[in-house]
């Protein structure tokens, strides 16, 4: 499989949020505004693709020889978590701003299911290591791809005259709704 399609299916086909419905918690809490969008889906692809960029070889170098494969979720969360602690440090010092904009939500990079999900899967599917970055960094710009277009939706839902049923939280599910379904279409393109 080539390194184009890798990322393609990861990117669009097999969006991480529309297609696997993983990541919602953060999809969903920082896509109110475009700048908050953009600094999770920041943060989120660069804790990825390091996250891989660390697990993989601590895996096939490590983990795999030593007959310690059992231990691969453990390891992984631990780099994860470092990760992002490395990732808090850093926009707490220099963009504090968007440090306390993203709240809970920067914590919660920890126990980001998608990011667990790209490196176990990066195993799972036997990628070469560049294959793996690859594929993380095509997940994690889908996630960011997936906060844009909601965070576009909501600044619209914003202005446009709604029925009082639909204000809110049911308005957001529909048209999160609506986005899974036009990706669903993408699903065939790449196999």
């Amino acid at each position: 499989m080539n390194l184009f399609s890798i990322f393609f299916k990861a990117f669009l086909s097999d969006n991480i949020v529309f297609m696997s419905f993983l990541a919602l918690c953060p999809f969903i809490g920082m896509s109110t505004d475009v700048n908050k969008s953009v600094g999770m889906g920041i943060a989120v692809t660069f804790v990825t693709v390091l996250a891989t960029c660390v697990t993989w070889p601590i895996y096939r170098f490590v983990l795999e020889p030593l007959g310690l494969v059992f231990l691969q979720t453990l390891g992984f969360i631990l780099v994860i978590a470092s990760l992002v602690q490395l990732v808090e440090f850093y926009l707490k010092k220099c963009v504090p701003g968007l440090y306390s904009s993203m709240g809970i939500y920067l914590a919660l990079i920890t126990t980001n299911c998608a990011i667990l999900y790209v490196t176990l899967n990066n195993i799972s599917r036997s990628y070469n290591f560049g294959e793996s970055l690859v594929y993380a960094l095509g997940v994690a710009l889908g996630f960011l791809l997936a906060l844009l277009l909601l965070a576009g939706v909501r600044s619209r839902i914003k202005t446009s005259p709604l029925p009082a049923f639909m204000k809110g939280t049911p308005v957001l599910f529909v048209s999160a709704s609506l986005l899974a379904m036009a990706f669903m279409g993408l699903a065939g393109l790449v196999k």
